[in-house]
């Protein structure tokens, strides 16, 4: 029976290969810190709004419980299926949505590479779902936030005994719990996300609570505008594969020092980091701002007007403006201009917090594929 602390080692790479690995975390940072300055404050809260819903949608597709971007949009407006079991499906996108806002407010307190966050992200994802919506596949309902009090199997790998849960929380908050540089906390998050999976502590949703607990790890370098999440839906059998390998056990006198392999940690750790520093790379593309001036031109060109460009570029990249300038920056004539911000504003372009007010950028989903094209392809397929 898996029972004893000493049979999670190695918690940790060694140092000599924690080196190895610090130019690859290096990397992600630098390239985060860059990403986090790309345009305005209201376009970046705009743009994290819209990985919310793609978080989601990815983090429940790896349990093969996704439902369309487009129904995750219509939840965010209550508007649900008449079909129960995309109701069901829409309301557990919705919980896990709500779930990584709430968790973001827990981490000017906490960290989130603490157990006790990971226990706080499973009890904030299932307790917004009615206790029909949490049944797992055995059909027990699942507490939010209890620890499993019985053994399980999964597949072919046994967690701990249900009783020595705590002792194994304990020894993942001595190795992981404290916060340290920027690109230690990229590789803790990486140790984090495996070894809290390995431990399985709640009787199902695992796999939900480590995705949430690993976006509010990242969240000082990532700020939302990018997703782990998504690069691990995007090769997921890779994911499984490295999660698994992280599993084996020491392979040889030259594997590491503790029961479990060192090399399959380590290559689960470049896995993440891989994930990472792809994602990141990626976004940093989306918000080249003259990559995004050329998408925002075709677009116009494609359904609206092309003198709608130059103000629509300008909200993105500088921020809100009152709609007399933005106006003013069609060089159309008063009536023209106010009938283009008028469909701008009816098709979610454009953005305003009341009928007279300033106006902000907008990220409709039916504009993704050109605006972002790769982001999120799947608002594409129609359900």
């Amino acid at each position: 029976m898996y029972s004893e602390i000493h049979q999670f080692e190695p918690t940790l790479p060694s140092d000599r290969l924690m080196a190895e690995l610090y130019p690859v975390a290096e990397n992600i940072v630098t390239a985060s810190v860059k990403l986090t300055a790309a345009a305005h404050a209201t376009t970046r809260a705009a743009l994290r709004e819209l990985m919310r819903q793609m978080n989601s949608y990815y983090s429940n597709r790896i349990e093969g419980q996704s439902t369309h971007p487009l129904n995750i949009a219509r939840a965010l407006q209550h508007d649900f299926s008449t079909r129960p079991d995309e109701a069901r499906l829409q309301r557990i996108a919705l919980a896990h949505i709500e779930a990584e806002q709430a968790l973001e407010h827990r981490l000017a307190g906490s960290s989130a590479l603490s157990s006790a966050f990971l226990i706080a992200a499973h009890r904030e994802m299932y307790e917004r779902l009615a206790p029909s919506d949490r049944l797992s596949d055995d059909g027990i309902e699942i507490v939010p936030g209890r620890l499993r009090t019985q053994e399980v199997t999964v597949s072919r790998h046994i967690p701990p005994a249900a009783a020595s849960l705590p002792r194994f929380l304990q020894r993942m908050d001595q190795r992981y719990g404290e916060s340290r540089d920027a690109q230690c906390d990229v590789i803790l998050a990486a140790c984090v996300h495996h070894r809290g999976a390995r431990v399985h502590p709640f009787l199902d949703g695992n796999g939900r609570a480590t995705r949430l607990q690993t976006h509010c790890a990242l969240w000082r370098l990532s700020q939302g505008l990018w997703s782990p999440s998504r690069g691990f839906a995007r090769s997921v059998q890779a994911y499984y594969t490295a999660l698994h390998n992280a599993d084996q056990p020491m392979q040889g006198a030259y594997d590491g020092r503790g029961p479990l392999s060192e090399k399959g940690l380590l290559g689960w750790i470049q896995y993440f980091l891989g994930i990472c520093e792809d994602q990141v790379t990626f976004m940093s593309g989306m918000l080249d701002l003259d990559s995004v001036r050329q998408r925002i031109d075709t677009l116009m060109l494609q359904k609206y007007r092309r003198e709608a460009a130059a103000p629509l570029f300008h909200v993105f990249g500088l921020g809100p403006v009152s709609r007399g300038e933005f106006s003013q920056m069609t060089g159309l004539g008063e009536r023209t201009a106010r009938s283009l911000m008028a469909q701008l504003l009816a098709d979610g372009l454009l953005v305003s917090d009341s009928r007279v007010g300033p106006v902000r950028i907008g990220l409709p989903l039916d504009t993704l594929s050109t605006l972002f094209p790769s982001l999120y392809p799947e608002v594409n397929h129609h359900p």
